[in-house]
């Protein structure tokens, strides 16, 4: 039976309808919320790096800017480390890994860049179980980026 659900039923059959009754206790508290946002965040924007509720870290979207001039570097690759340094550091800060990630989207606007992405994110993990993800092509990103990430952890 459901632990967040006591139900104490009494079944009573009168003219063949099926009457139900139970006595259910009050609901548990709401789930707590703790934010994550990193120390290095450049962009002051209205949102957070993430947000534990529960076991479950919602990661918002990021894209993988140099530090000191708050832009992508050059070369593809260290964005791409970049952005996934960033969200490995998020999952850190919320006592996760890699390896909780279940769900990951990538924007990127340039889809024959599939291929660089694929063996750098794939050196992120020490599981061959990765969350389930998609990459999908779009427009412009912000601040020039080629590639944005969102993500959903569970923690194991």
């Amino acid at each position: 039976m459901n632990r967040r659900l006591s139900v104490l039923l009494i079944v009573l059959i009168v003219g063949g309808v099926l009457i139900v009754r139970g006595a259910f206790s009050s609901p548990e508290p709401q789930t707590t919320r703790k934010v994550f946002n990193a120390p290095e965040k450049t962009v002051q924007a209205p949102y957070s790096d993430g947000i534990l509720a529960g076991n479950t870290l919602y990661l918002a979207g990021r894209i993988g800017l140099d530090p000191k001039t708050g832009k992508p570097p050059a070369e593809i690759e260290d964005e791409i480390k970049l952005m996934l340094d960033s969200l490995k550091g998020t999952l850190t800060q919320a006592g996760m890994t890699m390896d909780d990630l279940v769900y990951v989207q990538i924007a990127c606007t340039d889809l024959s860049l599939f291929d660089k992405f694929n063996p750098i994110y794939k050196s992120y993990f020490t599981t061959k179980d990765f969350p389930a993800r998609e990459f999908i092509g779009a427009g412009s990103l912000l601040r020039g980026g080629h590639f944005e990430l969102q993500a959903i952890a569970v923690r194991r």
